[in-house]
């Protein structure tokens, strides 16, 4: 069984069902360890005390926040689990939203909510209603010493959740500056056009990760005292010739996909 890292429960109206949350995805990558250059031993983290000038052991340390500068208050995990909101436990839904409305920008980290076996049809009653409606519900879940604004969505055979940023949260002044650019209908309808052949269903499984393929092979010849050849990078120059760079791409770029008939771009509220 996955590792639970919350429980509780999910209020809709007066209905409730115990619920837990479990990761929905990890970053895989490849793991590398500090070592000692000279003899390559492994070098472990030592806490210190700047006061003393001495390593500490664990039991010895203690949260503290500074209030001001130089002054810090001490807070306890039990004092913390005093001050949780009733979030900690519950889940209450505040709204529902169309299911295109709450900008991807906003998602922070995603978790499966499985129901716990014996109330298992509240659990699917409210799955089943969301696809029906084409809605996700807006919550807040306390977890992880923070209270989160949390989208609860229909998926397949259940039911995800995605803890988002608040709005303070996202770094605004890092926003691209407008896209408003002149531009020529030609130019439109040839860059709809590269669209249109690189439109293709989504596979994800179709995609690796080249960087953790290159380094594991780096790892590989290095072991084998083998050379290891660098990796070609690709050369960009800048667009003189925008309409001719369009026309160029629409010839050497393979088209992907059947095309099929657009859809009515939804509503999305954007950041």
């Amino acid at each position: 069984m996955a590792a639970t890292v919350w429980k509780g429960f999910i209020t809709f109206g007066l209905v409730s069902f115990p619920v837990r949350l479990s990761a929905a995805a990890r970053a895989d990558r490849v793991q590398f360890h500090m070592l000692h250059r000279k003899d390559l031993s492994r070098v472990k983290e030592v806490w210190f005390c700047a006061a003393e000038d001495k390593p500490l052991d664990r039991a010895e340390i203690v949260k503290g926040y500074e209030a001001e500068r130089g002054e810090y208050v001490v807070v306890d995990d039990e004092e913390l689990k005093k001050v949780a909101p009733p979030t900690a436990t519950t889940m209450d839904i505040l709204q529902f939203v169309e299911s295109s409305e709450v900008d991807p920008i906003y998602f922070e980290t995603s978790y499966y909510i499985a129901p716990e076996e014996a109330n298992a049809k509240p659990y699917g009653l409210f799955a089943h209603a969301l696809q029906e409606t084409r809605r996700d519900a807006i919550a807040k879940l306390a977890m992880h010493n923070r209270e989160h604004i949390v989208l609860i969505r229909p998926a397949e055979n259940g039911l995800l959740l995605h803890t988002l940023f608040y709005p303070s949260e996202l770094n605004k002044q890092n926003r691209a500056g407008s896209a408003a650019a002149k531009y020529s209908i030609k130019e439109l309808q040839l860059a709809r056009t590269l669209v249109e052949q690189l439109t293709a269903e989504f596979h994800p499984e179709q995609f690796t990760d080249t960087y953790r393929a290159n380094v594991e092979e780096l790892i590989a010849k290095k072991k084998k005292g083998q050379k290891i050849p660098a990796t070609k990078q690709p050369r960009h120059a800048p667009v003189i010739d925008l309409m001719e760079a369009l026309k160029n791409s629409l010839k050497s770029v393979p088209a992907i996909g059947a095309a099929k008939p657009r859809k009515t771009p939804s509503s999305r509220k954007v950041a």
